[in-house]
C-alpha cells in the first residue's frame, strides 16, 4: 500500500504542484485558459449571463439536429458535475487547504464559465454521427476535426485519460462516497449500496444518452433546490457568521492566517492548489467532459449550445458549490486535529479529524441537529447518483471513439463492476493504522482529472481565434435580429 500510495502523491504532485513543485503545470494552464478565453471573449460569459438563462428555456426548432434538448443536454452535464464534489469535495478542500480555497474555487469558476462555453462551442460544431445515429462528440472529435490529422493521437490521449477519469471521477469515488455517507448515518453496509447503486446505474444507462437525459432532467433540478434550500436555513440560524466566513475565506485565499501572525506562504500554494483542483472537479470547466453531453443537443448553432454549456458553471460552484462552503465555515467546527492532517499528510486520517462529506454533515447537523444528517446523506446519495449516469456516457463515448461500437456493451458492465467495487472498500487497515481510502480516491481523482484537462486545454487555445469569431458573429447576427423586430411594428 505504501508504494501505491508514494506513486499517487508523486504523479499528484506533478500534475498539481507539491512543496517541491512551486509552480503546477496544470493549474497554471487551467487558469491561464480560463482567463485567456474570458478577456478575448470581451468577458462575455460573465455579462451575458442573463440572455444564457433566457436561452435555455427558449423552445429549439425540433427539426434540429441532435439527441436530447439543449436543456436535457446541461441537465446530462450538470448530472456529472452536481454530485460529490459539491458536498464531500468542499468539504475536503477546506480541511486540506483551510478556508482559503474557497476563495479559488470561486475564481476557478468565474474563469471557468468561458472555458465551459468554448467546450460546447467546439463540441456542436465538430460532432459527428455514429454507427447507430447517434450525435458524438467532444474533445477527442474538436481535436481530430478541427486541429487536423497531425493531432489525432492528442484526441486519443484524451479518450484513454477519459476513461480512466470516468472509472475513477465518475463511478469508484461517486459510490464510495455515497457508501460512506450512507452507512455513517444508517449504518446500511457498503456492500448493499453498491449493489443497489450498480443496479440502478444499470437499469438507465442501459437505455443509453435519451433515458439519462430523461432522469437527469428531472432529479437534477429537484435535488439541487431542495438542497439549496437547507443550506440557505443553515446559512439563516447562522446569518452572524457570514461577514467573518467571508473575511475568513478572502484572508486564507492569499495565506493570510491570524492564527500564525502574518503570511504563510505554505498555505497560499495549498489553497490554491485544493481549491481549484476542487473546483475544476466539481464544475468540470477545462476538463473536456461536458462537451461529451452538449454535442448530444438538438441544436444546430454552436455558439447557442455553448451559451447554455456555460451556465453549468455557475450553477455548480458559484452556487451549489458556495452553499456548502458557508454552511461549513459558519458553523466553526474544522477541528483543530485536522491540522497534522493538512500539513503532514494526505492520506492517514488523525483520530477527531474530520473530513469530506462527515464534516458536510456535521456542518448540518450543528445548526439542525437531528435534521441535517438526513439532508446530507440523501443529497449526496442523489447527487452522486446522478454523475454515475452522466459519467457512464462521458466514458461510453471516449471507449467508442478508441475501440468502436463493440466496446459500449463490455464499457457498460466494466462500469457497473466499478461502482459496485468502489463503493464496497471505505476503510483498510494496514500496519495497526486506518489508510484512509476515501481521501485516497480523491487523490487519483484529481490526478486524472489534471492529466484529462490538459489535452483539452491545448485544443482550447488552439482554436481560440475560431471560437471568438464565431461568437462575434452570432451577437452581431442576434443584434440585428433584435433590431429588425424592432422596428417591424412601426413599419406596419
Amino acid at each position: 500500500m505504501d508504494g501505491l500510495q508514494g506513486f499517487i502523491e508523486l504523479t499528484n504532485a506533478l500534475v498539481w504542484g507539491s512543496d517541491a513543485i512551486a509552480y503546477p503545470p496544470v493549474l497554471i494552464l487551467l487558469l491561464a485558459t480560463g482567463l485567456y478565453l474570458t478577456v478575448r471573449l470581451g468577458f462575455m460569459p460573465i455579462i451575458r449571463l442573463p440572455y444564457a438563462v433566457g436561452e435555455l428555456f427558449r423552445k429549439r426548432d425540433s427539426h434540429e439536429e441532435g439527441d436530447v434538448s439543449p436543456f436535457g443536454a446541461l441537465m446530462t452535464a450538470l448530472s456529472s458535475t452536481i454530485g460529490t464534489g459539491n458536498i464531500a469535495g468542499v468539504a475536503v478542500a477546506i480541511a486540506i487547504g483551510g478556508p482559503g480555497a474557497v476563495f479559488w474555487m470561486w475564481m476557478t469558476a468565474l474563469v471557468g464559465m468561458a472555458s465551459k462555453f468554448a467546450e460546447g462551442v467546439l463540441a456542436v460544431k465538430y460532432r459527428e454521427v455514429d454507427e447507430a445515429g447517434r450525435h458524438v462528440g467532444g474533445p477527442m472529435y474538436y481535436i481530430k476535426n478541427g486541429m487536423g490529422p497531425k493531432w489525432v493521437w492528442l484526441g486519443g490521449v484524451f479518450a484513454a485519460f477519459g476513461i480512466l477519469a470516468s472509472w475513477g471521477t465518475g463511478a469508484s469515488i461517486q459510490s464510495n462516497s455515497i457508501a460512506d455517507a450512507l452507512n455513517q448515518t444508517y449504518g446500511i453496509a457498503p456492500w448493499v449500496s453498491g449493489i443497489v447503486l450498480a443496479s440502478g446505474a444499470a437499469a438507465v444507462i442501459l437505455g443509453g444518452i435519451q433515458r439519462i437525459a430523461t432522469v437527469a432532467s428531472k432529479l437534477v433540478p429537484a435535488m439541487a433546490l431542495g438542497y439549496l434550500t437547507a443550506g440557505l436555513i443553515v446559512i439563516a440560524i447562522n446569518i452572524d457568521a457570514v461577514p467573518a466566513a467571508f473575511g475568513l475565506i478572502v484572508s486564507q485565499a492569499f495565506g493570510i492566517d491570524a492564527a500564525k501572525g502574518g503570511f504563510v506562504g505554505g498555505l497560499l500554494l495549498l489553497s490554491m492548489q485544493k481549491g481549484v483542483a476542487r473546483g475544476i472537479f466539481s464544475n468540470e470547466a477545462g476538463q473536456g467532459s461536458a462537451p461529451i453531453a452538449h454535442a448530444a443537443a438538438k441544436n444546430d448553432d454552436p455558439v447557442n449550445q455553448g451559451i447554455v454549456a456555460m451556465l453549468g458553471t455557475f450553477i455548480d460552484t458559484l452556487v451549489v458549490c458556495s452553499i456548502t462552503a458557508l454552511v461549513i465555515v459558519t458553523a466553526g467546527i474544522i477541528p483543530e486535529a485536522c491540522e497534522p492532517f493538512v500539513r503532514e499528510s494526505l492520506i492517514t486520517l488523525p483520530e477527531g479529524c474530520e473530513t469530506g462529506a462527515p464534516l458536510t454533515v456535521a456542518a448540518f447537523e450543528n445548526s439542525l441537529p437531528g435534521i441535517g444528517q438526513h439532508i446530507v446523506a440523501i443529497g449526496l446519495a442523489v447527487f452522486g447518483f446522478t454523475t454515475i449516469l452522466g459519467w457512464s456516457y462521458y466514458g461510453e463515448r471516449c471507449s467508442e471513439y478508441l475501440f468502436g461500437e463493440r466496446s459500449v456493451v463490455p464499457f457498460r458492465i466494466s462500469w457497473i463492476v466499478v461502482v459496485l467495487g468502489g463503493a464496497s472498500v471505505l476503510m483498510l487497515e494496514e500496519g495497526g493504522a486506518l489508510v484512509d481510502v476515501v481521501s485516497l480516491f480523491w487523490l487519483v481523482a484529481d490526478t486524472l482529472t489534471g492529466l484529462m484537462a490538459a489535452p483539452n486545454l491545448i485544443a482550447l487555445l488552439a482554436l481560440s481565434p475560431l471560437i471568438a469569431q464565431m461568437t462575434k458573429e452570432y451577437f452581431a447576427n442576434a443584434q440585428r435580429e433584435a433590431g429588425r423586430s424592432a422596428a417591424e411594428p412601426g413599419e406596419a
